[in-house]
């Protein structure tokens, strides 16, 4: 049945429900299927480090599939990923609830019913695989790290090839004291990002503007590939500094339109699944990722898709990273 198949989120990389009340699309086992049957046991040609709404979209699809299960065992292949696992992991997962499946950033807050909180990071290779009760096939890829055994006799196992991801078990009271998470800037949705919020952490700061967005103390969540597209749309050069964008005082008409691109861009990408899995089609049949509305992101040389420009989108490295960019539209 399908239900029993391998189901891989292979991502490249939602704020807690209560922060980021976004529309929350249908994600399907065939959808999920068609993922794993792409990337099971390979590694794409271009991978990205998963931003936001590749991490929300797998955090929906675990939900659909997790929530209200309880852990009846959990198998370690290995004693690390980027990190040890904490010390204990195995007995302190065993026999607890699945209560929701939350997300900060881009980090998995995977909420149990003893009041802690499993997390997971998914580095730039790590994807979860749902196996049905039905499957006992034995088909363990070879990077297949943890797995975690239900009581409706199905399995959730976590893989990572480069083993970039990592997992953190803590008290949920403890959050804002945990390291990765307590720094950590506002949510980039329209709930969450303000433009006092943005203007306040770009202020003072002579880094440019799309390094200042790529630091997650500024606005958790972003990466390389929406922040371009963000800056695209705000008509805001990448080069230009933080402080000039935000002034000394106010809000200037730079950060209003930055804040608005970075809601609409995000929300969209959260629609559309995310972007960085090609060849994805929904359950109508229909393509339906993020990649397809790139404005600037990988187009180096092509034309400028404003009605009124006639400039070719350039690309530039800074601080390591590539930047797609109009020179002409962003100022």
């Amino acid at each position: 049945t399908p239900q029993s198949r391998r189901i891989r989120h292979s991502v490249f990389p939602r704020a807690p429900l209560s922060l980021a009340r976004l529309p929350r699309p249908t994600i399907s086992i065939a959808q999920l299927n068609l993922w794993g049957r792409q990337y099971h046991g390979v590694e794409p040609v271009q991978r990205a480090m998963p931003e936001l709404p590749e991490v929300e979209t797998v955090r929906r699809g675990l939900e659909n599939h997790l929530m209200g299960r309880r852990i009846e065992q959990v198998e370690l292949r290995r004693l690390d990923l980027r990190f040890p696992f904490p010390k204990g992991f195995e007995a302190m997962l065993r026999g607890r609830l699945v209560e929701r499946i939350e997300r900060r950033a881009k980090y998995l807050l995977i909420r149990l019913d003893n009041d802690t909180t499993w997390m997971c990071h998914l580095g730039m290779t790590g994807r979860w695989t749902l196996l049905g009760a039905e499957n006992n096939q034995g088909d363990d890829g070879p990077h297949d790290w943890v797995v975690v055994h239900l009581d409706n006799g199905g399995r959730a196992v976590f893989s990572d090839h480069r083993r970039f991801g990592f997992m953190d078990l803590f008290e949920t009271a403890e959050q804002d004291q945990n390291r990765f998470l307590a720094k950590l800037g506002p949510e980039p949705t329209p709930d969450c990002l303000t433009p006092m919020d943005l203007a306040e952490n770009l202020r003072g700061r002579r880094t440019s503007m799309k390094a200042a967005l790529l630091d997650q103390r500024t606005v958790a969540g972003l990466g390389n590939i929406y922040v371009c597209e963000i800056l695209f749309r705000a008509r805001v050069s990448p080069r230009r500094t933080a402080a000039s964008v935000a002034a000394k005082s106010g809000i200037t008409d730079r950060v209003e339109r930055i804040t608005a691109s970075t809601h609409d861009v995000i929300v969209e990408a959260i629609d559309a699944g995310g972007s960085s899995i090609s060849d994805f089609v929904n359950v109508e049949g229909e393509l339906g990722y993020f990649s397809h509305n790139f404005q600037v992101y990988g187009r180096e040389g092509e034309p400028c898709l404003s009605e009124v420009c006639d400039a070719s989108i350039k690309r530039i490295v800074q601080s390591g990273r590539s930047t797609f960019y109009c020179p002409n539209c962003q100022r």
